[in-house]
Protein backbone atom coordinates (compact mmCIF):
# COMPACT_ATOMS: atom_id res chain seq x y z
CA UNK A 1 0.00 0.00 0.00
CA UNK A 2 2.75 2.23 1.05
CA UNK A 3 4.38 1.70 -3.00
CA UNK A 4 1.12 2.75 -4.47
CA UNK A 5 0.62 5.76 -2.30
CA UNK A 6 4.71 6.71 -3.05
CA UNK A 7 3.88 6.48 -6.79
CA UNK A 8 0.68 8.53 -7.24
CA UNK A 9 2.27 10.86 -5.06
CA UNK A 10 5.52 11.10 -7.50
CA UNK A 11 3.75 10.72 -10.11
CA UNK A 12 1.44 13.98 -9.47
CA UNK A 13 4.61 15.77 -8.28
CA UNK A 14 6.57 15.33 -11.27
CA UNK A 15 3.34 15.89 -13.45
CA UNK A 16 2.85 19.03 -11.76
CA UNK A 17 5.77 20.27 -12.31
CA UNK A 18 5.93 19.45 -15.89
CA UNK A 19 3.01 21.51 -16.40
CA UNK A 20 4.24 24.45 -14.68
CA UNK A 21 7.48 25.08 -16.83
CA UNK A 22 7.42 28.00 -18.57
CA UNK A 23 9.73 27.94 -21.42
CA UNK A 24 11.31 31.02 -23.21
CA UNK A 25 12.40 32.13 -26.65
CA UNK A 26 15.68 30.80 -27.32
CA UNK A 27 17.85 32.06 -30.46
CA UNK A 28 18.58 29.78 -32.91
CA UNK A 29 21.88 29.36 -32.16
CA UNK A 30 23.41 30.80 -29.49
CA UNK A 31 26.19 33.17 -30.53
CA UNK A 32 26.47 32.25 -33.99
CA UNK A 33 23.02 33.79 -36.46
CA UNK A 34 23.01 32.97 -39.63
CA UNK A 35 24.42 35.59 -42.09
CA UNK A 36 24.87 35.54 -45.75
CA UNK A 37 26.92 37.93 -47.86
CA UNK A 38 28.31 38.31 -51.23
CA UNK A 39 31.77 37.27 -52.25
CA UNK A 40 34.43 40.71 -52.27
CA UNK A 41 35.89 41.07 -55.71
CA UNK A 42 38.81 39.92 -56.45
CA UNK A 43 40.78 43.10 -56.07
CA UNK A 44 38.87 45.32 -53.94
CA UNK A 45 41.37 44.89 -50.40
CA UNK A 46 44.64 44.10 -50.04
CA UNK A 47 45.95 40.98 -47.75
CA UNK A 48 45.70 41.22 -44.19
CA UNK A 49 49.13 42.17 -42.83
CA UNK A 50 50.45 44.08 -46.42
CA UNK A 51 50.36 47.46 -44.98
CA UNK A 52 48.30 48.32 -47.65
CA UNK A 53 45.22 50.74 -47.72
CA UNK A 54 41.93 49.28 -48.75
CA UNK A 55 40.51 52.72 -49.45
CA UNK A 56 40.66 53.74 -53.12
CA UNK A 57 42.87 56.88 -53.65
CA UNK A 58 41.21 60.30 -54.14
CA UNK A 59 39.72 61.00 -57.88
CA UNK A 60 41.34 64.10 -58.92
CA UNK A 61 38.24 64.41 -61.42
CA UNK A 62 35.53 64.56 -59.15
CA UNK A 63 33.81 61.59 -60.14
CA UNK A 64 32.73 58.33 -58.74
CA UNK A 65 33.82 54.71 -59.04
CA UNK A 66 32.15 52.26 -57.70
CA UNK A 67 34.78 51.19 -55.60
CA UNK A 68 35.01 54.06 -53.49
CA UNK A 69 31.42 53.93 -52.60
CA UNK A 70 31.02 53.24 -48.64
CA UNK A 71 29.12 50.22 -46.83
CA UNK A 72 26.64 50.80 -44.84
CA UNK A 73 24.45 48.91 -42.32
CA UNK A 74 21.07 49.46 -40.58
CA UNK A 75 18.73 47.33 -38.35
CA UNK A 76 15.43 46.37 -39.34
CA UNK A 77 12.77 46.81 -36.61
CA UNK A 78 12.01 43.71 -34.21
CA UNK A 79 8.97 41.89 -35.60
CA UNK A 80 7.30 39.92 -33.04
CA UNK A 81 5.79 36.63 -34.49
CA UNK A 82 3.42 33.85 -33.19
CA UNK A 83 6.73 31.68 -32.68
CA UNK A 84 8.86 33.96 -31.73
CA UNK A 85 11.31 37.23 -32.79
CA UNK A 86 12.76 38.14 -35.94
CA UNK A 87 15.20 40.99 -36.68
CA UNK A 88 17.78 41.38 -39.03
CA UNK A 89 20.84 43.56 -40.12
CA UNK A 90 21.48 44.77 -43.68
CA UNK A 91 24.49 45.90 -45.05
CA UNK A 92 23.97 47.76 -48.50
CA UNK A 93 27.08 49.37 -50.77
CA UNK A 94 25.08 52.41 -52.68
CA UNK A 95 21.88 50.28 -54.00
CA UNK A 96 23.16 47.04 -53.77
CA UNK A 97 22.72 44.85 -50.60
CA UNK A 98 26.09 42.95 -49.70
CA UNK A 99 25.12 41.36 -46.64
CA UNK A 100 22.41 40.27 -44.31
CA UNK A 101 21.92 38.88 -40.82
CA UNK A 102 20.21 37.64 -38.50
CA UNK A 103 20.51 39.81 -34.91
CA UNK A 104 17.24 38.15 -33.09
CA UNK A 105 15.66 34.70 -34.68
CA UNK A 106 14.29 33.33 -31.35
CA UNK A 107 11.97 30.22 -31.12
CA UNK A 108 9.14 30.00 -28.35
CA UNK A 109 9.52 26.13 -29.00
CA UNK A 110 11.81 23.23 -30.34
CA UNK A 111 9.73 22.33 -33.63
CA UNK A 112 9.88 25.93 -33.79
CA UNK A 113 13.82 26.79 -33.65
CA UNK A 114 14.14 23.69 -36.21
CA UNK A 115 12.13 25.40 -38.20
CA UNK A 116 14.00 28.72 -38.17
CA UNK A 117 17.29 26.49 -38.66
CA UNK A 118 16.08 25.19 -41.70
CA UNK A 119 14.51 28.45 -43.65
CA UNK A 120 16.90 30.86 -41.77
CA UNK A 121 19.55 30.52 -44.90
CA UNK A 122 17.08 30.43 -47.71
CA UNK A 123 15.57 33.46 -46.41
CA UNK A 124 19.14 34.73 -46.47
CA UNK A 125 20.50 34.04 -49.93
CA UNK A 126 16.83 34.44 -51.55
CA UNK A 127 17.16 38.59 -50.42
CA UNK A 128 20.60 38.27 -51.99
CA UNK A 129 19.42 37.03 -55.14
CA UNK A 130 16.71 39.33 -55.27
CA UNK A 131 18.22 42.18 -54.17
CA UNK A 132 15.02 43.31 -52.37
CA UNK A 133 12.14 42.20 -49.87
CA UNK A 134 10.15 40.49 -52.87
CA UNK A 135 11.41 37.00 -51.98
CA UNK A 136 8.99 33.99 -51.87
CA UNK A 137 7.71 32.31 -48.35
CA UNK A 138 9.50 29.72 -47.75
CA UNK A 139 7.18 26.54 -47.64
CA UNK A 140 6.46 25.41 -43.32
CA UNK A 141 7.67 28.93 -42.26
CA UNK A 142 5.46 31.06 -43.00
CA UNK A 143 5.00 33.18 -39.48
CA UNK A 144 9.34 33.36 -40.01
CA UNK A 145 9.56 34.15 -43.86
CA UNK A 146 6.80 37.13 -42.80
CA UNK A 147 8.68 38.90 -39.72
CA UNK A 148 11.74 38.31 -41.83
CA UNK A 149 10.83 40.32 -45.02
CA UNK A 150 9.07 43.03 -42.31
CA UNK A 151 11.91 43.30 -40.65
CA UNK A 152 14.53 43.44 -43.94
CA UNK A 153 11.21 45.82 -45.57
CA UNK A 154 12.26 48.26 -42.47
CA UNK A 155 16.48 48.33 -42.93
CA UNK A 156 15.40 48.40 -47.05
CA UNK A 157 13.25 51.55 -45.75
CA UNK A 158 15.91 53.21 -44.02
CA UNK A 159 18.73 52.49 -46.37
CA UNK A 160 16.38 54.15 -49.27
CA UNK A 161 16.09 51.00 -51.05
CA UNK A 162 12.83 50.26 -52.88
Amino acid sequence: MKRVLLSVTGTVLGLVALLSFKSQGQPLVSGALPSAGLPASAGSSAPAGTGQSSAAPPNPTGSTSPASTISKSYLGQAIQTQYGVVQVKLTVSGTKITNVSFTQLTAYDGRSQEINSQAAPILLQETLTAQSAQIDTVSGASYTTDGYVQSLQSALDQAGIK
